[in-house]
């Protein structure tokens, strides 16, 4: 039997759920900015009157207000937005115990076996978005299909409040037509290379022969393949099921453009003790360390290096950020963008090769959870180091602000 997979989309999902909470401004140009404020944070979400006008996710506010100057800027309230998707995967439950979070605002349904009940999956979807409609007040795009990633496309084909059943009698027709861009995984550079080497549509890059794509982007190539053919097999997998955490993580765009390293290394301070307070609450260290760099043009980069024994200690983390910050940058193009990435995760009490710092290390441990329980109970800034105090234009506080991202597809 063909698995029948549904992709949920919110639509507009923060702008809609400020727009249901604030009527005056349903038919005004609506857009969620990170720190509105000083202008220089980034598009989260518009609404469809600002999409008419070009706003676009992703871009400064400034260039968002040169295209709708009548633009109505929102801080973000994330709060309420986890509470809208929790609701809205509570619905997804009442049709399957599959249901996979992909960000906040997005699920897999595999309603495979719910079909035999409820009809088929188009049914199951159009109920599912007059549901959302009238219980949240939001709408909901929703692809109908036999594997998750045409099922997503079809979330994207039509947009808004709409239903897209892609199978395997019309894929081709639908899918293959689209621009390569639109296959989950492929972004700016992997669309550059393909589009390079005369790969424009999902059509062609399923055409291609595989050992050539592989040729052109090694493993991806022959993943981006088997994609663009529907042989996708992932299965839907609730957070229940999912494996062990790979990586704990915070970035955040910063209010203004770092131009040097003085700036670089205050922001990477704040993203490190972020990451090791979560890696604490998790009660596990890493062994290795990303960071993601972004500057004012949208070019970014990812290097990592490995660390020399476990940690979940925010100076530790620091340390070697500064590192790899240092060795991979020289500021030709200012920095608009930063992030930590913690991976190779193992569990806080794994065994470890001993050291003569090892009693010093304890201590520091001991010291860092301490300044967890403070800030739990008095707030983050109840204890913070003196360096924070130079640079107040950066201050940001990830670890309250909710700062989420995509859940990988891969587990």
């Amino acid at each position: 039997m063909s698995r029948v997979i549904l992709h949920c989309d919110l639509n507009n999902f923060y702008a809609s759920v400020e727009c249901l909470y604030r009527p005056e401004l349903k038919n005004k140009p609506v857009a969620v900015c990170g720190d509105p404020e000083p202008r220089h944070g980034i598009v989260l979400a518009k609404n469809q009157i600002a999409k008419i006008f070009g706003v676009q996710t992703g871009e400064a506010i400034w260039q968002a207000l040169k295209k709708c100057p009548d633009l109505v800027i929102l801080k973000p309230n994330y709060p309420l937005y986890l509470r809208f998707s929790k609701l809205a995967q509570q619905i997804y439950s009442q049709y399957t115990d599959l249901v996979e979070p992909f960000g906040i605002d997005e699920c897999w349904l595999d309603v495979t076996q719910s079909t035999k009940l409820l009809g088929d999956g188009r049914k199951i979807a159009y109920e599912i978005k007059e549901r959302i409609k009238y219980e949240l007040g939001i709408t909901v795009s929703v692809g109908v299909s036999y594997n998750k990633v045409f099922a997503k496309l079809g979330s994207d084909y039509k947009k808004p409040d709409a239903v897209t059943v892609i199978s395997k009698q019309n894929y081709q027709e639908i899918v293959w037509s689209l621009s390569v861009s639109s296959l989950l995984y492929v972004g700016p550079s992997t669309e550059k290379k393909l589009i390079f080497h005369g790969i424009k549509t999902v059509g062609q890059l399923a055409q291609t022969p595989v050992e050539y794509l592989k040729k052109i982007l090694g493993k991806w190539g022959e993943i981006l393949w088997i994609f663009a053919n529907g042989l996708d097999t992932t299965p839907v997998l609730p957070p229940l099921f999912d494996e062990n955490i790979k990586g704990i993580g915070n970035s955040i765009t910063t209010p203004r453009a770092l131009v040097n390293f003085e700036d670089a290394e205050y922001v990477l301070y704040i993203l490190a003790d972020s990451v090791a307070q979560r890696l604490r609450r998790q009660h596990l260290k890493c062994t290795t360390i990303q960071v993601w760099i972004r500057d004012n043009f949208l070019f970014s980069i990812t290097r990592q290096e490995k660390l020399s024994q476990l940690t979940y200690l925010a100076r530790e983390i620091f340390k070697k950020s500064v590192e790899i910050f240092r060795k991979n940058w020289t500021f030709k193009t200012n920095v608009r963008s930063l992030g930590i990435r913690a991976t190779d995760l193992v569990g806080e009490f794994e065994m470890q090769q001993l050291n003569f710092d090892y009693f010093k290390k304890c201590k520091l441990e001991s010291l860092e959870k301490t300044l967890d329980t403070l800030r739990r109970r008095f707030g983050q800034f109840c204890v913070q180091p003196a360096l924070f105090l130079t640079q107040p234009s950066l201050k940001s506080n990830p670890i309250d602000e909710h700062i989420i991202h995509p859940i990988s597809y891969f587990k």
